[in-house]
């Protein structure tokens, strides 16, 4: 299929009114939906992605930081008030057949061990652990460990072995 010069203009013109490649291919018949964008993207049409304006550049810095400190103190807060509370409700060890949805399913020991279980605290909503076992599974967004010597012991696991 070659493209003629009416062919042409008649794309430049339904193309400018906003019509899609489909309707564009159908109306001038003969030539599909791809063959119209190729030829479009090579004439140089401008592309009918309609992009929202935004009054002024200084606006859409503040909406944008706006949302990034909601999301900030969503996530944060969400997990500060776990750190504030102490008082976890005791251990209720539960074999697999025994968990069901509102169980902790945080692992404890090694599965091929007989003493194998699951914690089965109850678990927080939307969540597979409870509130003592999601403060472990889920870390602060953006917070790696430090790199550490051969022989020393990162922070993280000496509080684990204080505390236990």
């Amino acid at each position: 299929m070659s493209w003629t010069e009416e062919k042409v203009n008649k794309l430049k013109e339904l193309w400018g009114k906003g019509n899609t490649a489909s309707q564009i291919a159908e109306i001038i018949g003969g030539i599909t939906r791809n063959a119209v964008i190729g030829k479009a993207h090579r004439l140089n049409l401008s592309a009918k992605i309609k992009t929202r304006t935004v009054t002024s550049n200084e606006n859409y810095d503040n909406a944008v930081e706006q949302r990034n400190n909601k999301i900030k103190r969503g996530r944060r807060s969400k997990f500060k008030s776990l750190i504030i509370e102490k008082d976890f409700e005791p251990e209720n060890p539960k074999q697999l057949e025994e968990l069901d949805e509102n169980s902790c399913k945080w692992p404890m020991g090694h599965p091929n061990e007989k003493s194998f279980y699951f914690c089965g605290r109850t678990s927080l909503k939307d969540f597979s652990y409870c509130k003592l076992h999601l403060l472990y599974a889920y870390q602060p967004k953006g917070k790696k460990e430090d790199v550490i010597e051969k022989d020393e012991v990162p922070g993280f696991i000496g509080k684990k072995i204080k505390s236990a």
